[in-house]
């Protein structure tokens, strides 16, 4: 069996004398191990750095494999992000959720959300923008999803504001307003579907940080990443 596809390295470790376990994010094939030899070498061992994409080729004679990889380098964003910390912390963190996936379940459309906030990683005025559709997609692809099509107490379409932290669903203005200590700001741009403001994004990394704590993380033992407080509280610049 053999597949090339665009990838996102995940992490790599050491094997062997020269060569690396590498994990990546395929945009058709999903989340990815795979053996690269010559992995700790001078020429390859730059392109296994965790964000950068590549050209990834794997091949095995039985598709449960481990299976050989070899990768092309086609983006180094992780070299982009090396003097900016917020930058970085958006490379950790795409690559520690992209790890939460189940291994070879394909996940196109998490795959190029999650390649638009690296590539936006290092650039103060839109990664915070970037990274937000990045966590609310993961959401959805973790079979978590918000429903945020009507109020969850009344049915109502309308003034939707709230969002409730134990179901993930809509609440009105109105039928949310005696509970509003409780509930969760629902950020307009969710229901309008246009791209996020710099502090739309934050309400909208508030949301998604909750439920994916609450569904993904805590059930395994796991928290929020620290970096992702960085993300979340980097200053912003106006875009050029």
């Amino acid at each position: 069996m053999q597949w090339t596809d665009d990838a996102i390295v995940l992490s790599a470790r050491p094997f062997g004398e020269n060569a690396a376990i590498a994990e990546v994010f395929a945009r058709s094939m999903g989340r990815c191990l795979g053996l690269v030899h010559g992995g700790r070498s001078r020429r390859i061992r730059p392109a296994l750095q965790a964000g950068n994409l590549v050209k990834a080729t794997w091949r095995a004679r039985l598709e449960d494999s481990l299976g050989g990889l070899s990768v092309e380098l086609a983006a180094a964003h992780a070299t982009r992000a090396m003097d900016d910390p917020a930058a970085l912390a958006v490379v950790s963190c795409v690559a520690f959720f992209a790890r939460l996936l189940p291994e070879r379940d394909p996940h196109p459309e998490l795959f190029d959300a999650a390649l638009a906030a690296l590539e936006q990683a290092d650039a103060p005025g839109g990664r915070r923008e970037a990274y937000a559709q990045f966590e609310f997609k993961l959401l959805q692809e973790l079979g978590f999803g918000l429903d945020l099509t009507e109020c969850a107490a009344t049915g109502a379409r309308e003034n939707l504001v709230y969002v409730s932290p134990k179901s993930g669903r809509a609440v009105s203005a109105a039928a949310g307003a005696p509970y509003a200590d409780k509930l969760l700001p629902l950020p307009p741009h969710l229901l309008t579907g246009r791209w996020p403001d710099a502090e739309g994004a934050k309400a909208s990394l508030a949301l998604t940080g909750h439920f994916i704590e609450k569904h993904a993380l805590a059930p395994a033992g796991l928290h929020l990443p620290a970096p992702r407080a960085l993300v979340v509280s980097a200053k912003d610049e106006p875009r050029n």
